[in-house]
């Protein structure tokens, strides 16, 4: 790689469209659908350490060390899912609007909206991809934008898309390395007959692209871990969303080969799913570009 490409922005966004060719936009394209979603929603938040993986107490600290976590502010989320930052976040006074496109993740979401902070949350059941925001009025409309664990990013396009929509700053987080989730890699060898090739993707094409634009985002590393359990027809579900959209094998072929592994790995008809990866939050600040 030449040096200058490093400052280009061209170079970046061209390989970040040209990684779609891989096996990893393949597994990213199974956890891009609102049904994947719905049927993932079910077993989201079960337990202490899974909330505490979130990061939250410490991720309130960066964005306020960032003088992005203030009384009044107005946030945008995209791809908030069970809504856990943004409910913290509308508890610390901000008037946040959250958006997912599934709504299996939304109405587990709404639940847990009290009526203290109701006032300061609007849910959307939005796609990200098809939302226009000249047409909204979003253009610099907000004051900071985040993106958790966001399909709804994953692309240039959706990211530029993204930043256009803040005044002051922006947050993302995702995957910084190969993930660990030995049910998937199974079924995958299976159903794809090739091992599970699952490389981190985006954050880090969005992190090079940031440095390319002259934005140098405060960048932290966090090594997750937690189990959710799941009956095997919520498992199947979930599995038969994913394959469903990234094999070309009907559903009644699929669920002949994901039923019967399920089964043989539950334990009274409930399986436990093992989660551990790094992940990569970057906050930085829209008016703070280098030459």
């Amino acid at each position: 790689m030449k040096m200058d490409n490093i400052f280009n922005k061209d170079f970046w966004i061209n390989e970040w469209e040209n990684d779609t060719k891989d096996d990893t936009y393949h597994v990213h394209k199974g956890f891009s659908t609102c049904e994947y979603w719905d049927k993932a929603a079910a077993t989201y938040d079960q337990n202490n350490k899974e909330i505490k993986n979130r990061r939250l107490e410490k991720t309130m600290a960066i964005f306020k060390k960032n003088n992005l976590l203030f009384e009044g502010m107005t946030v945008l989320e995209i791809g908030c899912g069970t809504g856990t930052v943004a409910i913290e976040l509308a508890k610390q006074g901000a008037q946040v609007t959250a958006l997912d496109f599934s709504k299996g993740m939304l109405e587990k979401f709404k639940q847990d909206i009290t009526p203290d902070i109701g006032k300061n949350i609007t849910v959307l059941n939005q796609d990200w991809h098809k939302i226009e925001i000249n047409a909204k009025g979003w253009e610099k409309k907000f004051d900071f934008v985040i993106a958790f664990m966001s399909p709804g990013v994953a692309t240039p396009e959706s990211f530029f898309k993204m930043m256009r929509c803040s005044k002051k700053g922006c947050a993302i987080r995702g995957w910084a390395a190969k993930r660990n989730h030995p049910i998937l890699s199974d079924l995958w060898k299976i159903i794809m007959g090739t091992p599970l090739e699952d490389k981190p993707q985006s954050i880090l094409y969005k992190l090079n692209l940031l440095f390319s634009l002259g934005f140098f985002p405060e960048i932290t590393f966090d090594t997750i871990e937690w189990e959710q359990t799941a009956s095997v027809e919520e498992e199947l579900g979930r599995q038969m969303a994913f394959f469903k959209k990234v094999s070309k094998k009907a559903d009644i072929e699929l669920e002949k080969i994901i039923r019967p592994y399920l089964e043989r790995i539950s334990t009274d008809d409930y399986i436990v799913r093992k989660h551990k990866g790094l992940t990569a939050l970057a906050v930085w600040d829209m008016a703070s570009r280098y030459p």
